[in-house]
């Protein structure tokens, strides 16, 4: 077995901040492998090179051949966000890592980072940054050419997010570096260098909604309000779906998204994919998503149609099916990530019977909860309880192969 492969990370700076040692190991390696600018600072290296360009199934099986001498370069500390883990798994690593980019920014900014939040957009989609960032005073992210400082600030004022400053860190460590603080709005219109990172630090305090939200403060359709799960019910439904920070959340027939606004603040890391049949009940959802500050992709249409464009789930709420119960379920239920749980919420006894045989016949377990809910009402000086319709609960989980 030949030497292990030393994954070496390195600065803006180039060589300048590298050990002697360090150097020393890149000029005698028999392979140098690394990102166009890290291998640039190396023009004199005489060995082999191999340049990483989203290509790592290649790599791996380039590091698998026999090797002497096999030298990684990597930006700064190469486990945070950086290719170090990857390659850890595959092969003998050694790491040598340097300050990573959020490291040298708050330096440079001279606070601590410990209670930071740190949220890596480089070579990922932006959808779900909302839900993650509310609320929390600290938030560093990592960038790239689509999700640029720019692109972050048009994101955040479209959801009203505008009580953070931001701290633009750019070429960290370099000849051209260049640190500035910016309102959102300046930073919507500023030029940056490619390679920078932006850390958003709360200036004021910003209402941070619980979990079951005042049903009034949904916009509905109007003039006939009430079509949304009451926070009552909804509160419970949540807590049968079961979710997890990460988790994959289909809401079917979301009207005002009460549901799926609820979803996506507990999975806040996951993401959550909404259907509406009705134009209006689309539109206000769309509405309470911006107000709520919940990142939900929202498609409209009749379902089970549209579904296919959603991953597969590892919840699911059926608010409605109009009158496709068969299709929906097919689709729900043939999808369902294992371990994943759906959830229904009906108020007739037809269609809890149609649901409860229809989730059997396809090899699900199903636990019904009857929701019998009342409401303080004040009557002169004296108070009474009003009723909320009875809702039943409908929870169904995949039965394991031992229990079918």
């Amino acid at each position: 077995m030949g030497e292990k492969i030393k994954i070496i990370g390195i600065g803006d700076d180039g060589p300048n901040g590298l050990p002697a040692l360090y150097e020393q190991w890149v000029h005698e390696a028999d392979l140098l492998v690394g990102g166009e600018r890290q291998l640039g600072f190396f023009p004199d290296y005489n060995g082999d090179t191999f340049t990483i360009k989203g290509n790592l199934r290649e790599l791996k099986e380039k590091l698998c051949q026999p090797q002497q001498k096999t030298v990684v370069l990597a930006s700064g500390d190469p486990l945070f966000f950086g290719i170090g883990s990857y390659l850890a798994k595959h092969a003998e690593v050694e790491i040598y890592p340097q300050p990573s980019s959020v490291q040298l920014a708050f330096a440079r900014m001279g606070e601590s980072w410990n209670d930071a939040a740190v949220i890596s957009l480089h070579g990922r989609r932006i959808t779900g940054l909302a839900q993650r960032i509310d609320g929390k005073d600290k938030v560093a992210l990592l960038t790239d050419e689509s999700n640029s400082p720019q692109a972050i600030a048009r994101y955040l004022a479209s959801y009203g997010i505008n009580e953070y400053e931001a701290f633009v860190a750019e070429n960290l460590g370099g000849e051209h570096e260049r640190c500035r603080w910016l309102a959102l709005a300046d930073m919507e219109t500023a030029e940056f260098s490619p390679l920078n990172v932006v850390i958003l630090k709360r200036k004021e305090k910003q209402k941070v909604w619980p979990l079951g939200i005042p049903d009034e403060e949904f916009v509905q359709r109007k003039p006939d309000k009430g079509l949304l799960t009451k926070k009552e019910i909804r509160v419970l439904t949540i807590g049968q779906l079961a979710l997890q920070k990460d988790s994959t959340v289909w809401d079917i027939g979301t009207c005002t998204g009460s549901v799926a606004i609820e979803a996506a603040r507990v999975a806040s890391e996951g993401a959550v994919y909404a259907i509406e049949k009705n134009e209006a009940d689309w539109a206000n959802a769309q509405k309470n998503f911006k107000k709520f500050r919940t990142d939900v992709t929202a498609v409209l249409g009749k379902a089970p149609e549209g579904l296919e464009s959603f991953p597969d789930p590892d919840a699911v709420f059926i608010g409605g099916t109009a009158g496709n119960m068969e299709g929906i379920f097919d689709e729900c239920c043939g999808r369902l990530k294992d371990g994943g749980t759906i959830v229904m919420n009906v108020v007739t006894l037809e269609n809890l019977s149609e649901a409860q045989q229809a989730f059997k016949k396809r090899g699900f377990q199903v636990d019904i909860l009857l929701a019998q809910m009342a409401r303080s009402k004040p009557i002169l000086h004296l108070t009474r309880m009003e009723g909320l319709n009875p809702v039943y609960i409908i929870t169904a989980k995949r039965l394991k192969e031992e229990q079918a």
